[in-house]
């Protein structure tokens, strides 16, 4: 496949996007997502994602739906999507992190974090992007599964 360049267009949408990222709310929702919240179970992931009254819930739906709005924008050529997915991982991270119980979420969410899923499925250089993210998720789960050392 030949690449296309990307339009001064493309680029605008691209930093719009960078820009709401740095929101202070935005930033705060995107801190849990990323760094706390590692369910290791769907009944987990639920008990913060169908609860409304959990003190996350806003956190995990501002997040979520930032990036399946993001990646919806690229499927349906608002934005290029060699330039998007150069620009972003955080999307791609998130499928990641919940790819160990994924089928399980889909089960109760069918449409949980699909357009994300498309994107991969559509585009290799969001594929390849996904398979680094996937290594580098293995990596850290590792780190966080391994016992502290202790300094004597």
């Amino acid at each position: 496949m030949e690449r296309m360049l990307a339009t001064p267009a493309d680029a605008e949408i691209v930093l719009k996007l960078y820009q709401l990222r740095t929101e202070t709310l935005m930033r705060e929702a995107r801190a849990w997502m990323t760094g706390e919240f590692w369910p290791a179970t769907a009944e987990e992931f639920f008990a913060v994602s169908g609860n409304p009254a959990h003190p996350h819930n806003a956190h995990f739906r501002q997040v979520i739906t930032y990036w399946e709005m993001a990646a919806a924008m690229v499927l349906h050529g608002a934005v290029s999507a060699e330039l998007f997915v150069d620009c972003n991982a955080e999307g791609f991270f998130l499928l990641g992190k919940f790819a160990p119980i994924l089928e399980e979420i889909r089960v109760r969410n069918p449409g949980f974090l699909t357009k994300t899923s498309e994107l991969i499925n559509r585009f290799s250089a969001a594929a390849q992007r996904y398979e680094v993210v996937l290594k580098n998720l293995q990596a850290r789960r590792q780190r966080m599964a391994a016992p502290e050392e202790t300094t004597a």
